[in-house]
């Protein structure tokens, strides 16, 4: 871990709501943006990392030396997940303790290389994984996928709450699924609800990262293997992206600057 400057989890309270396709699409975009990224699927029940980036369901870590795994590259992004581990049919049937040994293997024995930014697409809920990371890993910061349901903004503010607890940043919120354009006459509807994530942003002063629609490319994209930053890299939701990955590197700057400075005489 020593190879990576800042390591920001990507959670949510709730599943459900497009958090791994915020993970996957946000590193793309600060890849775009010019950072060295790296995504770890830190979902070991449900991996979907690898599906989502088209590799290969027999692709395997190549060996690193020193008991470590090399991370598969994928759109150029160094990624690891328990996905590459097992095959597709093989189910994590797992107590709370082995899948967070199982994630600490994946954070310190995969060699990664020279990384500005991890992205850590985390599993839903506020358990095991979450204390794992947020006490193992020096973590610059985290992400809060909601959508702007009541249901998804009451765990929301428990990811939150969590975080707070265990004294990792929230860097802001990102509103998944905030309104859909009819395809055929292009009517805007809110079909989950207004305005949540900004009230929800608002309650803890925390930024509003970033809202993005509900749209049938950004679920189509994530099913074929070719996220929507590359597979259409005009559609206007990239666009969000940059704006949220602009953001997030932002708040990284700004935590930094208010480390205080230690002298030792």
């Amino acid at each position: 871990m020593q190879a990576v400057k800042h390591i920001v989890a990507v959670a949510s309270g709730k599943g459900g709501v497009g958090k791994s396709t915020t993970a996957v699409n946000l590193a793309l975009a600060a890849q775009a943006a010019g950072l060295r990224v790296g995504l770890l699927d830190a979902d070991i029940y449900g991996p979907s990392i690898g599906m989502m980036l088209g590799v290969d369901p027999a692709q395997r870590p190549a060996p690193a030396g020193d008991n470590k795994l090399a991370p598969v590259v994928a759109h150029g992004l160094q990624t690891m997940s328990m996905a590459y581990l097992v095959t597709e049919q093989t189910p994590m049937v797992w107590r709370g303790p082995m899948a967070a040994g199982a994630l600490l293997q994946l954070l310190e024995q995969v060699a990664w290389q020279n990384l500005d930014l991890l992205v850590v697409d985390m599993p839903p809920g506020t358990g095991d994984i979450q204390l794992t990371l947020s006490q193992k890993a020096r973590l610059a910061g985290a992400v809060v996928v909601t959508t702007p349901q009541d249901i998804a903004l009451l765990d929301a503010r428990k990811a939150i709450e969590m975080f707070n607890k265990v004294a990792v940043p929230v860097l802001g919120i990102v509103e998944n699924m905030a309104v859909h354009h009819c395809s055929a006459c292009g009517h805007a509807e809110a079909i989950f609800g207004q305005a949540g994530g900004a009230q929800v942003a608002a309650d803890y002063a925390v930024p509003l990262l970033g809202q993005l629609p509900l749209d049938i490319a950004l679920r189509s994209a994530g099913d074929s293997g070719a996220p929507l930053l590359i597979s259409q890299p005009h559609h206007p939701a990239v666009a969000s992206y940059a704006v949220i990955a602009e953001q997030l590197q932002e708040a990284l700057a700004q935590a930094a600057s208010e480390l205080p400075e230690i002298v030792v005489e």
